[in-house]
């Protein structure tokens, strides 16, 4: 994977993700690569974009995949978007990147 550091940001709660999200997939999936031209890491769901279920799907992926608390994660921007910043609260970048690049075997 590319360096994905570009599709994080640090926010004062935490950090922000900078997500390409695909609804309907076949199987969930974080990260799923990386857009190097957009600066955003691939998020798959199965759930469709329909009544709020993707984003739902979103927030249990990422928090399942990161080790925190759902409470923890939110959609700051993007809700009826394929492009999301999510907000994880409680954890910087640094935390954040290592934990992303565990999960990719970087």
């Amino acid at each position: 994977m590319p360096d994905i550091a570009d599709a994080l940001l640090e926010d004062r709660h935490g950090t922000i993700i900078a997500l390409e999200v695909t609804t309907g997939a076949k199987n969930d999936s974080f990260p799923a690569g990386y857009n190097v031209w957009r600066k955003t890491i691939g998020c798959r769901v199965t759930a469709p974009a329909v009544e709020g279920k993707a984003n739902r799907a979103i927030i249990r992926l990422v928090s399942e995949i990161l080790a925190v608390p759902d409470t923890t994660v939110s959609i700051q921007s993007g809700a009826t978007s394929s492009q999301k910043r999510v907000l994880v609260t409680g954890i910087d970048k640094k935390d954040l990147l290592d934990r992303l690049k565990g999960i990719s075997g970087e």
